[in-house]
């Protein structure tokens, strides 16, 4: 049930959470298929959950999604997703905060955008701007979702822990940081946003034509949303051709959502480097692409 590189994953990421809830996991999993009546229906990829397609009692299939419940992530995700209502994005059928559990629709048959892309990126960036214009709605009063403008304080302690330009350019985590207020103290709304948009995050669906599935769940500005689609699909593979496309893309985005061409740069620019303050955080290794796009980024900044 649980794989080599997925335990390593939670591990790294949650220490001795982790190791207690993977040692749980198998009892977990039989308890919540009892109780949510659901037989399993295949495997899915894992990376930091447990996820797994499954029929419930009606023989409609679903996802059943696990994840160690101390991070409160799916708790996030869940919230998001019923903010969302169903609207371009999958919709909760259960949720367990306690647990860490989530039994989601599934998207089907749940090809990624990133399959339009790079072939057809045009094609690709309209799918993501459609779902960016769906997804977005004021946040309802009292959302227990975080604020993403919180979100300063991840810069803050890199730059208190890392002095130097090891393991980033400092002054490229010092641009991004007073961009990152700057735009936050600008936003031109205040919106239940995704957080993690990307290509293979918005699946080909049959109640809708594409919906989006696994947010992070957050609340701020509107224009935060472009960020992760200007480094993927798949920023951890080599090559520059994803990075190649980057101009295009912010000049669609820009006109898709009536925003102005350098605030979609500078929120590119400011999430590319988050991305790679993230990886950071735990040890990791920095992935390279997002710091290649931030610099790549530099003169489009207002």
């Amino acid at each position: 049930m649980v794989d080599v590189a997925f335990r390593r994953n939670v591990e790294q990421t949650w220490g001795d959470a982790g190791r207690t809830w993977l040692a749980e996991l198998p009892g977990l999993t039989a308890r919540l298929m009892t109780e949510w009546e659901l037989s399993a229906a295949g495997p899915l990829p894992v990376s930091l959950n447990w996820v797994g397609r499954v029929r419930r009692a009606d023989g409609s299939p679903a996802v059943l999604k696990l994840g160690v419940p101390a991070s409160g992530h799916l708790a996030d995700e869940a919230t998001a997703l019923e903010c969302f209502a169903g609207q371009a994005a999958i919709t909760v059928l259960a949720r367990d905060d306690t647990r860490g559990a989530l039994l989601l629709e599934e998207a089907r048959p749940g090809t990624p955008a990133a399959a339009l892309s790079p072939g057809d990126d045009t094609a690709a960036t309209a799918v993501l701007i459609g779902a960016m214009r769906r997804l977005h709605r004021p946040a309802p009063d009292g959302v227990a979702l975080p604020e993403l403008s919180g979100r300063i304080a991840t810069f803050r302690e890199h730059l208190r822990r890392f002095p130097g330009d090891d393991p980033l350019p400092r002054r490229l985590v010092e641009r991004a940081a007073d961009l990152f207020e700057e735009l936050c103290a600008t936003a031109t709304g205040r919106v239940v946003l995704h957080g993690d948009l990307h290509h293979d995050n918005v699946l080909a669906a049959e109640r809708e034509p594409w919906l989006a599935i696994d947010p992070h769940g957050v609340v701020g500005d509107p224009g935060y949303e472009v960020g992760a689609m200007l480094y993927n699909p798949d920023p951890h593979t080599p090559g520059d051709t994803v990075l190649n496309l980057a101009e295009a893309r912010i000049e669609q985005l820009a006109d898709g959502l009536g925003m102005p061409r350098e605030r979609v740069a500078a929120w590119g620019f400011v999430q590319a480097v988050l991305s790679e303050v993230w990886s950071c955080e735990g040890g990791g290794v920095v992935s390279g692409r997002p710091l290649r796009l931030a610099r790549r980024l530099l003169p489009l900044l207002p």
